[in-house]
């Protein structure tokens, strides 16, 4: 509960990009961790933010997530900072395309990774250890054989920059900022709550934990998101 990391840390971007290893790596663990995060659904927290949406009480959310759950829950102005893990983009052309037609690709030409048990990671991948990497066969772009990468935003690579200006366009239209559910250890999210109090907008914090945005904070509420954003909605018709 203090922000620190609970397990490695993800990829680096530059490792991805000049190492093939490193690809193998990467691709085999989320051949078997997709079995699991397509099939994940919003929970209340999710849902509850989509009902203070509808009811005119929240007007824009940016998430660091990067599965999509916010959109599912019918949640309609989400800006996914970090990007989507159910894209995929040549890093040659730049072709956008499912992830889960490249789930096809990946299994047709790696049978064997296909039934292998691992626990699921939080970044959408597996906590899949000592398996046979180097036999892995990763995918090329099938338009022009380029590097094929999800459409996230890796460590050590930043996020775009008109993203940032779309979030601080929906700041300087808010009355307030709540952080709900992070520590805001990343920058890309605390420079928000940084703009936030540049503007002397009042901040409320619902995380369990610290956050680093503490000191700027006006409430800071320590409960489970989901039973607490539920009570919100409801109290709020």
């Amino acid at each position: 509960h203090d922000g620190a990391w609970k397990r490695q840390p993800p990829v680096q971007y530059a490792d991805f990009v000049r190492s093939a290893a490193t690809r193998q790596r990467y691709w085999a663990r989320s051949l078997v961790g997709w079995q699991s995060f397509s099939r994940a659904r919003p929970n209340p927290a999710h849902l509850a933010l989509a009902r203070l949406e509808h009811g005119g009480r929240v007007h824009a959310r940016v998430t660091q997530n990067i599965d999509g759950l916010h959109r599912a829950a019918g949640q309609r102005e989400v800006l996914d900072l970090h990007g989507r893990l159910d894209r995929v983009v040549c890093l040659g052309c730049g072709a956008a395309t499912p992830r889960a037609a490249l789930q096809a690709r990946l299994v047709a030409d790696n049978p064997g990774f296909a039934g292998l048990a691992a626990g699921t990671a939080p970044d959408g991948d597996a906590d899949l250890e000592h398996a046979p990497f180097g036999t892995f066969a990763v995918p090329g772009c099938e338009a022009c054989g380029g590097l094929l990468k999800p459409d996230v935003v890796f460590y050590g690579e930043g996020v775009p920059r008109t993203r940032v200006e779309r979030a601080l366009a929906a700041l300087a239209r808010a009355d307030a900022l709540l952080v709900a559910g992070s520590s805001l250890m990343v920058y890309s999210g605390f420079r928000f709550a940084r703009a936030a109090a540049e503007r002397r907008l009042p901040i409320a914090a619902l995380n369990l934990g610290r956050t680093r945005a503490d000191a700027l904070l006006a409430l800071k509420v320590t409960a489970d998101c989901g039973a607490a954003l539920t009570q919100v909605a409801a109290a709020l018709g």
